[in-house]
């Protein structure tokens, strides 16, 4: 597969498994895969609140999946704090912050699209190296 069919795949999968119902305070949110190894995660509450997160692909150290086919949370970590976090238009301020894991609430996740994401994710890691 080319550069392009692992971006599409993994955007298509990443966007139609992605679970906004696990927070019913989300009026809109935003996840891509980005071909210079970026996954970015836009979310904006009805409060006007927005959560930003991004995430340098190279700096995957582990994917695990915690649920079963239904629903469940991608968890995406690095070996340390690599993963930008932002808030805007928050009552408590903006923040800038770093984590470890970020979590992906999942639908519809079975073992195959499952490895194939997995796949996507690493090629992309790969790339960055």
């Amino acid at each position: 597969m080319t550069d392009q069919d692992w971006l599409s795949w993994g955007n298509k999968c990443l966007n139609e498994s992605y679970d906004p119902s696990t927070d019913i305070k989300i009026k809109k949110w935003e996840l891509s895969l980005t071909d210079d190894s970026f996954i970015r995660l836009r979310k904006t509450y009805q409060n006007g609140k927005q959560e930003y997160f991004s995430f340098y692909l190279q700096k995957l150290d582990d994917i695990e999946y915690l649920g079963n086919v239904n629903n469940g949370t991608l968890e995406l970590k690095s070996k340390s704090d690599d993963i930008i976090v932002q808030t805007y238009n928050d009552r408590k301020g903006n923040v800038d912050s770093m984590a470890s894991v970020l979590n992906i609430p999942v639908k519809n996740m079975g073992n195959e699209r499952l490895d194939s994401l997995e796949q996507a994710l690493n090629y992309f890691k790969s790339k960055g190296l």
